[in-house]
């Protein structure tokens, strides 16, 4: 059989060539069109009649993990240009955006910034090379940034405005409003600030990675010569100085709803801009402009070289704020000589330069969405206590024990309480004698987390308390640091997990005496023991006493705490050893099924699936005939819809009120169907540089319910993207009548909201 890289001539991937706009859209270096010519030219050369779907795959076959990853984005933008939205949620969607931009450049612009300047950097899967990745990248986002500031000045900011929430500039501001703001300032913010100058003596200042700056030249009076100084917004200030009705500025959080009417909020940074003069007295101003500097914040932490963890990841923490700068973003207007100091002096091209409207930093909007105007937000919802742990109304608390002993709990999150399950459950736990010991996985976890305190009253308690504190949980780390001390400082056995791996599975052990025997209750999860993101994630988790997942998570939480390197589960698929495997496994007995004329198909929700191995496995299904559905949040490096490869996969994206988070893989198995839900995503670090955990479910019950849900997802009916073809993604939001497609989450919290009524 003819090999593609004999049956091909060299793709413009290889060559370090401009890309093309379909290219940097859709993230891919080879169109659909080119990857059927390949598929139908190997048939063709195929001699020994080997089936399709066992031929060699053709290159090209993948998008870009970073394209994909600005086109989820793009998706996020999407919710914000949705004029049928609440208009807060409009505006928090711009911020989300915001603040994922922001990541992505600290984290994998800044990565592929390093590998390429160390020489580390290889052509990715996708056949683009790093240099056309970066450059792609410095295209996209520069559009995005445009259309991200557009959406807001233009539609968003004028409609807040007609809801009396006027964001206006300090020229805005009528001269009684400026004047009272200037008390504002000489009270509450200049004795804070600190105007740095450079001169000979004064080198630039260190500009830490995204703190809003002015850029300031400054002429002296006697001597005609300029300078440059820098003022940073102080952080702990707040985004926006609110102006009330009567004209009083306040910090926002101190302005009651009684006093939105007609409320103005002004940037800080543009009140601290008009007061230069009080920072510089005597100096003439010439000009000022906003910046704000994008650094390299990932971590490297040596472990095996690390005779402490906890220390050496303090000590990079540290370093941390030093990293280099991978984006510059600058307030329109700003000259051209100030524009090239700050570059020369960061370090910045002029690829990794971004010029937008003022104001810089649309994170803040975070603030005005926290505003108290229920009428411009999505309805409030309130998590209903899960069916099988409230059967009746009553003033006495739910036994978890008891009602776990008689059936497994499926919980859905946010839709069913955190607080009222899995929180309360170790609450229980950590006050009842009989319970002797609780173990537990803490990835990320809020600041004041009750589960935290209940493991410390565990253990002061006497029980024996293990939690393995994940510290290495990327922006969570001076976080999770604070928390591994707290709980060592109370008794609690306190580890982090292998060397060299992330813990990243969500489980939960708690071993019982109960009529002289021992039984243990677990929980398994695909989302954080965090009760603030619970209340905005999409997860699901299993209560469960079944032997089995009791014996699993003992001897998996001795692999994480001592030496196991050989356990074998029962109900759990674990990484880095088996999920990758046992998920293959599981599409090929479809893919043998299908060919048996069997029933036979594939169904995933999870976030990213970048994973080359598990692709190919769902593209040799894809061309046996099995139908591959699936719900893909963020990164998606499949090419779906392509004939002869992929015209029997089908995927989609559910972006909501919350974020989906949660992972289901779901086969057929000739009619009695196999389904893990679990932490893991399709990609690299979750199979391979992860401990990560699925559960195997067999209430006939969930696994109606489950599927249920996938079916609700991947309806037509429901507003969601589509993947196309060529890479990119459709929105399907109204049907041919123009009327709005299902919004699934607002189904599920009506369904959720009907069996709290039936009980």
């Amino acid at each position: 059989m003819a090999n593609f890289a004999e049956t091909r001539a060299k793709k413009p991937s290889e060559a370090e060539s401009e890309l093309d706009e379909h290219t940097i859209d859709a993230g891919v270096a080879v169109s659909s069109d080119e990857l059927v010519d390949d598929i139908v030219e190997a048939q063709d050369s195929a001699t020994d009649g080997t089936l399709a779907w066992k031929q060699p795959l053709p290159d090209g076959r993948f998008a870009d993990r970073e394209l994909s990853w600005l086109a989820f984005n793009e998706r996020v933008l999407e919710q914000a240009e949705d004029e049928r939205l609440p208009l807060l949620e409009r505006a928090w969607f711009l911020a989300i955006f915001a603040s994922n931009l922001d990541e992505f450049f600290m984290v994998r612009v800044a990565g592929l910034k390093r590998r390429i300047a160390t020489g580390m950097a290889v052509t990715a899967a996708s056949g683009l090379t790093p240099r056309q990745v970066l450059d792609g990248i410095s295209v996209r986002a520069k559009e995005l940034t445009q259309r991200h500031a557009k959406v807001f000045t233009d539609d968003i900011a004028p409609k807040l405005a007609n809801e009396g929430i006027r964001l206006l500039h300090w020229a805005d501001l009528e001269k009684k409003e400026q004047g009272r703001i200037e008390k504002f300032f000489r009270k509450e913010i200049f004795p804070v600030l600190t105007p740095l100058a450079v001169d000979p003596a004064h080198p630039f200042p260190y500009i830490s990675g995204l703190s809003l700056n002015l850029a300031v030249m400054l002429r002296h009076p006697n001597t005609g010569k300029e300078h440059f100084a820098r003022v940073k917004v102080p952080p702990l200030l707040p985004r926006y100085i609110a102006v009330d009705a009567s004209g009083k500025p306040r910090r926002p959080e101190d302005i009651g709803s009684e006093d939105l009417a007609d409320a103005s909020f002004v940037p800080i940074e543009e009140i601290i801009g008009q007061h230069l003069d009080h920072l510089f007295p005597g100096m003439e101003i010439i000009e000022h402009h906003t910046f704000r500097v994008t650094r390299n914040e990932d971590l490297e932490v040596e472990e095996d070289d690390a005779e402490n963890l906890l220390k050496a990841l303090e000590r990079e923490l540290v370093r941390r704020r030093f990293g280099p700068a991978v984006r510059l973003e600058v307030a329109e207007g700003i000259s051209k000589n100030v524009l090239a100091l700050l570059q020369r002096e960061l370090g910045v091209s002029a690829q990794d330069t971004y010029i937008l409207p003022a104001p810089l930093d649309l994170r803040g909007l975070n603030l005005i969405h926290d505003l108290d105007l229920p009428h411009l937000k999505f309805p409030k919802y309130v998590a209903v206590t899960a069916k099988r742990l409230a059967r009746v109304e009553s003033a006495t608390p739910t036994d978890f024990f008891t009602a776990i002993q008689d059936n497994e709990i499926l919980l859905h999150h946010p839709y069913e309480s955190f607080s009222t399950s899995v929180q309360q459950f170790l609450t229980q736990a950590a006050a009842d004698p009989q319970v002797l010991a609780i173990k537990q996985t803490l990835y990320r976890t809020s600041g004041d987390s009750p589960i935290v305190d209940a493991l410390i009253d565990a253990a002061n308690a006497g029980k024996q308390v293990l939690a393995l504190v994940e510290i290495k949980a990327r922006f969570d780390e001076e976080n999770n640091i604070t928390w591994a001390r707290k709980l060592e400082q109370a008794g609690v056995h306190v580890v982090y997990g292998l060397v060299g791996l992330k813990t990243h599975c969500k489980l939960a052990l708690v071993v019982r005496k109960e009529s002289g025997s021992l039984r243990r209750y677990c929980h398994v999860g695909t989302g954080n023991y965090n009760p603030k993101t619970a209340r905005g994630y999409e997860d699901l988790g299993i209560l469960t006493c079944d032997r089995n997942v009791g014996q699993d998570l003992t001897r998996l939480f001795n692999q994480l705490s001592g030496y196991a390197p050989h356990t074998e589960f029962h109900r759990l698929l674990v990484a880095p050893r088996e999920i990758r495997t046992g998920l293959i496994e599981r599409i090929e007995r479809e893919i043998e099924n299908k060919l048996a004329g069997k029933d036979a198909w594939i169904k995933i929700k999870c976030n990213s699936v970048v994973d080359e191995k598990t692709i190919d496995a769902l593209y040799h299904a894809s061309q046996a005939g099995v139908h591959v559905e699936m719900v893909v949040r963020g990164i998606c490096a499949i090419r779906a819809q392509v004939p002869g490869l992929s015209e029997n996969i089908h995927v989609r994206s559910i972006l909501g009120r919350y974020l989906e988070h949660a992972r289901i893989y779901a086969f057929a198995n000739d009619g009695d169907p196999d389904i893990y839900i679990g932490s893991a995503d399709l990609m690299h670090r979750n199979l391979d540089r992860r401990v990560e955990a699925l559960i195997h479910i067999e209430d006939p019950e969930h696994i109606e319910r489950l599927l249920d849900l996938m079916e609700l997802s991947l309806a037509d009916t429901t507003m969601s993207w589509h993947l196309l073809a060529d890479g990119t993604w459709l929105r399907h939001a109204e049907d041919d009548a123009g009327r709005p497609l299902i919004d699934s989450q607002q189904v599920i919290m009506n369904q959720t909201r009907g069996r709290l009524s039936t009980r």
